[in-house]
């Protein structure tokens, strides 16, 4: 499922154009929050809280990803 402006508060993971290296394109990722989607570019809230700002142009796939999971207490090894 491709990502849209309908995603605005879901859970989204974005693959980025980051520039070129030795006349070799580079991506990263982005995983979060998409908080918002005006003007051509994605506010995206990371885990850490941290908002990144990708350009819509520099977008080469995206998609909304489920929940983490829940992370459970386990008491330290007696």
């Amino acid at each position: 499922m491709p990502l849209s402006v309908a995603d605005v508060g879901r859970r989204v993971v974005v693959r980025r154009r980051l520039g070129f290296e030795n006349d070799r394109p580079v991506y990263g990722d982005v995983l979060g929050i998409l908080e918002s989607w005006t003007g051509g570019r994605l506010r995206i809230r990371r885990r850490d809280g941290e908002l990144v700002e990708v350009a819509e142009r520099d977008v080469v796939a995206g998609k909304p990803v489920p929940p983490p999971p829940e992370r459970r207490y386990r008491p330290p090894p007696d």
